[in-house]
């Protein structure tokens, strides 16, 4: 039998922290945890939730507000004139 690979150096690494880490601190951790997945869980099903309320509406996005672009455009083309130009 040889040396130790990493493997095992890593799971006496791990054995030692769990014996002498002290108790609460993997308990703490193991909470925090269990928080951040009942947390995940919820902001998930509130999602769901506003997916079907949304779904009312036929599924489909509303189209722009009629010639926002054109007026714009216009505008433009009017203000990028030279002002000696006497051309219409």
């Amino acid at each position: 039998m040889g040396s130790l690979s990493i493997w095992h150096w890593l799971i006496v690494l791990a054995v030692v922290l769990v014996l002498f880490g002290g108790g609460g601190k993997i308990s703490t951790l193991m909470g925090d945890v269990a928080r951040g997945v009942k947390s995940f869980k919820k902001n998930m099903a509130d999602d769901e939730s506003m997916e079907n309320a949304n779904s009312g509406s036929g599924g489909h996005i509303a189209p722009p507000g009629p010639a926002a672009g054109a007026q714009r455009d216009a505008s433009f083309s009017a203000s990028s004139r030279p002002s000696g130009s006497s051309t219409p």
